[in-house]
C-alpha cells in the first residue's frame, strides 16, 4: 500500500501518480478516496476520477464516499449534518459539492467507470454500524460507492 500526497485543487492525480516511484501503471491499483469528494467542486471531482482512468489499468478500482443533493437542501439535511456544514464553514473548510445518486452511475460510465454499488445511508448503516455501542452512525445523506474502471 502506498500513500502518495496530494492537492487535488491544483495538481493533477496522473501527473502525481506518473512522478511517483512507488505507483505501478501496470498492474491493477484500488483508489480509497475517502473524506473528499464534498470538498472539491464538481469538476474537481470529475478531474480527478478522468485522471485515475487516463494512469489506471482496466479492472483497477476505486471506493470513494460523497453526499446526495439533499444534504444540502435546508428543507431535506438533518439538523446534525447542518451544523457540522455551519462549523466546517466557520473553520474555511466548506463542504460544496453533492452528487445525484440515481445519475451518478451515468456521470461514472462517461468516464470508463463502471458502478458495482452505491451503498446510501441506511445501507452503510446495516453492513457497517450495526451492533455498534459508542453511539456513531452514518450520515443520513452519505453514500459509499465503488467503482471499477473499464474499456
Amino acid at each position: 500500500m502506498n500513500f502518495i500526497p496530494i492537492d487535488f485543487t491544483k495538481e493533477d492525480l496522473k501527473s502525481v501518480l506518473t512522478r511517483s516511484s512507488s505507483y505501478d501503471t501496470r498492474a491493477k491499483s484500488f483508489y480509497s478516496w475517502l473524506g473528499f469528494t464534498v470538498y472539491l467542486t464538481p469538476d474537481e471531482v470529475f478531474s480527478t476520477l478522468r485522471s485515475i482512468t487516463n494512469v489506471a489499468p482496466i479492472g483497477s478500482t476505486i471506493v470513494f464516499d460523497y453526499l446526495d443533493n439533499d444534504a444540502f437542501n435546508q428543507d431535506k439535511s438533518s439538523t446534525e449534518l447542518q451544523r457540522r456544514q455551519e462549523f466546517l464553514r466557520k473553520i474555511g473548510e466548506p463542504m460544496i459539492t453533492g452528487f445525484n445518486p440515481l445519475t451518478l452511475a451515468d456521470n461514472l460510465i462517461s468516464l470508463n467507470l463502471h458502478l458495482h454499488e452505491d451503498l446510501n445511508s441506511t445501507d452503510v448503516e446495516e453492513r457497517y454500524f450495526q451492533g455498534r455501542t459508542d453511539g456513531y452512525h452514518a450520515s443520513k445523506h452519505g453514500h459509499f460507492a465503488c467503482a471499477t474502471l473499464i474499456e
